[in-house]
């Protein structure tokens, strides 16, 4: 079987205030990794880690900085989804939405925007906005952010311009959304899939696919791994019980990666306390596996 050709990005920025401006998450994940695409005849053909200029360091303000970072990671993915590569971004936490669908928005032919679809894996809809927020947190955002409800100027920083549309969202595993948030979600009408749908993998969660792949030129899939449940993630700083094994999501990731316009995936939120460490990183890796083997399974004849 020919080797499957991916690009990995690395984004650790997280849009917080120091010392949580930065995750070492993504180069955890990263270290073990390498060894596991390579036994899965998996070739890294281009690897990038975001970092800002030292002028862009120095500039006032996290949110400011997570859309430079955000821009960076664009830019980087760009390419790469253009020379054909499946593009994996490790990511410090959902903020980064923005910059991974830039890459793919902008990843065409010509100048020209591509339309990009989003697949939403995560326990929280982050679809806040600065007046529904309850707890004025970035990372409750970046959903409604790249749909251009809010915070406008922080995702064109990331280089997403237009905003995604919310008929090409679809969210799955959603199990904790505060009531002003899920209001916008309906008034949005975003399908939302439960555990019960991905766990079965009935019609809903295909139908869904099928159609935002008819709409779309490129879809984007993004995981916060606390989609899985909290026991699969120790350390994690969201722990919402009622969530997926990391077996049953790595079945769901192989069966979503097998459409073709899936063209990247980004895995953010890994939990940094050593405590747990351990387990949390196998539970990562079993769904990089999952990927994996959707990708050859599309591959294959």
């Amino acid at each position: 079987m020919q080797a499957l050709r991916i690009g990995l990005v690395l984004q650790p920025y997280t849009g917080a205030m120091p010392p949580h401006e930065y995750s070492i998450g993504p180069e955890l994940i990263y270290k073990k990794a390498s060894k596991l695409l390579e036994e899965e005849r998996v070739k890294v053909v281009s690897m990038q880690s975001v970092t800002l200029t030292s002028k862009e360091s120095r500039e006032y303000g996290e949110w400011h900085r997570m859309g430079l970072a955000n821009g960076h990671l664009g830019r980087s993915a760009a390419p790469m989804v253009k020379e054909g590569f499946f593009v994996l971004g490790l990511l410090g936490n959902c903020n980064s939405l923005s910059g991974m669908l830039a890459g793919l928005q902008n990843s065409g032919p010509s100048q020209k925007p591509l339309t990009v679809g989003l697949v939403w894996l995560d326990a929280h809809g982050d679809f806040n906005t600065p007046e529904t927020t309850l707890s004025g947190w970035l990372g409750g955002m970046p959903v409604a952010v790249a749909a251009g409800k809010c915070l406008s100027r922080l995702r064109i920083k990331s280089g997403l311009n237009p905003p995604i549309s919310t008929q090409n969202i679809i969210m799955m595993g959603q199990r904790d959304i505060d009531p002003l948030e899920q209001e916008l979600i309906n008034d949005a009408s975003i399908p939302m899939i439960s555990i019960k749908s991905m766990i079965t993998q009935n019609k809903s969660l295909k139908d869904s696919m099928a159609r935002l792949s008819n709409q779309v030129d490129k879809i984007y899939v993004h995981i916060d791994l606390d989609v899985l449940d909290a026991s699969s993630i120790p350390g994690s700083h969201f722990k919402v019980p009622g969530g997926l094994t990391p077996h049953q999501l790595s079945r769901i990731l192989k069966t979503i990666t097998g459409f073709e316009k899936v063209k990247a995936l980004g895995i953010s939120s890994f939990p940094t306390p050593e405590y747990g460490r351990e387990k949390a990183m196998d539970s990562t890796l079993q769904l990089i596996r999952g990927v994996i083997q959707g990708l050859h399974d599309r591959q294959s004849p």
